[in-house]
């Protein structure tokens, strides 16, 4: 499902794009894609210092999902929220593994450790991030990037 809005309001225009994708690998490396293609068709080529951290916390966020939320049979949903007069783009997954505990932290990870930093990532590339569950399950996990990276 696609959806897109854009609220007109004078200097606070607020546009948004709600998608649901597999929860699989493959699911959670075209939530990435969307959102980098998203942010081009708002000014930020792929290549610019914040399309690029979109990608790692839309990535990480999403692999999360995967790994840790899934739920056989149901989705993970991606949903952006871009406010230009705040400067602030918010990026929430959703998934629908209640009975899973809500991050609360960026874990501590071993430096030799193959896993264990995407969150980690997202605390440096996020100006606040955070979690809470979801009606009528489930959890959403959120992060908020300034535009002026």
């Amino acid at each position: 499902m696609l959806t897109e809005i854009a609220t007109p309001g004078g200097e606070h225009e607020l546009h948004s794009l709600t998608l649901q994708f597999p929860s699989s690998p493959r699911g959670a490396q075209l939530a990435r894609r969307h959102a980098v293609r998203w942010m081009e068709e708002r000014g930020c080529p792929p290549a610019s210092d914040v399309s690029c951290a979109v990608a790692l916390v839309v990535g990480e966020l999403a692999a999360n999902a995967v790994q840790h939320g899934r739920v056989p049979g149901r989705e993970f949903g991606l949903r952006l929220a871009l406010d230009r007069a705040a400067g602030l783009l918010r990026v929430e997954v959703a998934d629908a593994a209640s009975a899973r505990r809500l991050p609360t932290a960026a874990p501590s990870s071993s430096p030799d450790g193959e896993s264990g930093r995407g969150l980690l990532l997202v605390d440096v590339l996020a100006v606040r991030w955070g979690s809470a569950p979801r009606s009528p399950v489930g959890k959403t996990v959120w992060a908020e990037l300034c535009l002026q990276i």
